[in-house]
């Protein structure tokens, strides 16, 4: 048996459905040296997991390193990862800011308070990814979120776009891949259950009240009564983002 043991149904989902969208998307290659991105929810822990099962099936070496970029709310939320790291043989860095709180402060003015404090943490991210010469970014972003991502930017820029699996930044010297696009967040979040990854909850106090949660609520009412329309939509949309990245390749 291998190391991580017999998989449940939902986590040997979670590891196959990974290692087909990795394969169709050509997302690594010999050598790669991926940064995962973890903010402590479920899906970045999720991936986190699932990275480290198939870097042992993956037919060549791949390098793995989890970022966590505190922002700020609470010092200490992070302990869990440092200690799940250090468990697991995986190299970390993690490091504490005050994105978080500055974002709800008179310095951000013009833009929302999640918006601001995302982009600055993924700015540092990608200067992790510089400092430590690594070659991927990863983020955790699943089917839902791909959804939610193409609805918003239909509503908001008019643009019919979301999510990539697999994309080149800077001029092709850091791709931004998200390994876990092709599962939906009831899998995830049963997966990740069953592994008994140790979550932190959320204390930004704008969660929960993101124009992102206001378009998942307004979706999950036209596919409360139906199941086949939320189907229909996780799947043509899911369809045409890895189709256009697939493209890419």
């Amino acid at each position: 048996m291998a190391s991580w043991g017999k998989l449940t149904f939902a986590q040997k989902k979670c590891v196959t459905a990974t290692g087909k969208l990795m394969q169709r998307t050509e997302m690594v290659s010999r050598g790669a040296r991926i940064g995962l991105a973890i903010s402590g929810g479920v899906d970045s822990f999720l991936m986190l997991k699932v990275m480290t099962i198939r870097q042992a099936i993956m037919p060549f070496p791949v390098e793995l390193m989890a970022l966590h970029v505190n922002p700020g709310f609470d010092p200490a939320s992070h302990e869990p990862l440092v200690r799940w790291c250090a468990d697991n043989g995986l190299a970390a860095h993690v490091e504490l800011t005050d994105f978080g709180p500055r974002a709800h402060t008179e310095e951000n003015r013009k833009n929302s308070p999640c918006f601001w404090c995302a982009m600055q943490r993924r700015k540092r991210l990608f200067e992790l990814c510089r400092d430590y010469n690594l070659t991927h970014l990863a983020f955790g972003h699943n089917a839902d979120d791909n959804v939610v991502t193409f609805f918003m930017n239909v509503v908001q820029n008019g643009r019919a776009d979301g999510l990539s699996a697999n994309e080149p930044f800077f001029g092709g010297k850091l791709n931004v891949i998200r390994p876990t696009m092709l599962l939906d967040k009831k899998t995830v979040i049963k997966a990740a259950s069953q592994w008994e990854l140790p979550i932190w909850e959320n204390v930004c106090p704008s969660n929960g009240y993101t124009k992102r949660d206001e378009i998942h609520e307004w979706l999950r009412t036209m596919w409360r009564k139906d199941k086949r329309i939320k189907n229909n939509i996780f799947n043509a949309i899911t369809r045409q983002q890895v189709d256009l990245t697939s493209k890419k390749v």
